[in-house]
């Protein structure tokens, strides 16, 4: 425990801004879930709007300093990837004919 007043001060301090961080992440890592979760279901639309939610928290979480600018980008990069990836496929679907 805490013997002087400043330690003690850093302790509240150091509490409330774990819990700041922690809501900050959570939002980012439940926006990249559900992103993933429309994507993996075919939804592309609403996947779309839901990676622009997840870029939003991600890069709101870097700026922060919560998460690494680049821990951020790397997350965006491969969310990206998944959603281009459903893309090509749902469009490779949709032109194949049908024999």
């Amino acid at each position: 425990m805490a013997n002087t007043k400043s330690a003690i001060k850093n302790i509240r301090k150091n509490q409330k801004r774990r819990l700041r961080n922690r809501m900050y992440r959570s939002r980012a890592k439940t926006a990249i879930k559900k992103a993933r979760r429309l994507i993996e279901a075919g939804q592309l639309e609403e996947a779309r709007e839901a990676i622009r939610v997840a870029y939003k928290a991600l890069d709101k979480a870097a700026e922060k300093g919560i998460i690494h600018k680049n821990n951020a980008a790397r997350r965006k990069a491969r969310l990206m990837r998944l959603y281009n990836k459903a893309l090509q496929a749902a469009q490779g679907t949709a032109s194949t004919p049908s024999s």
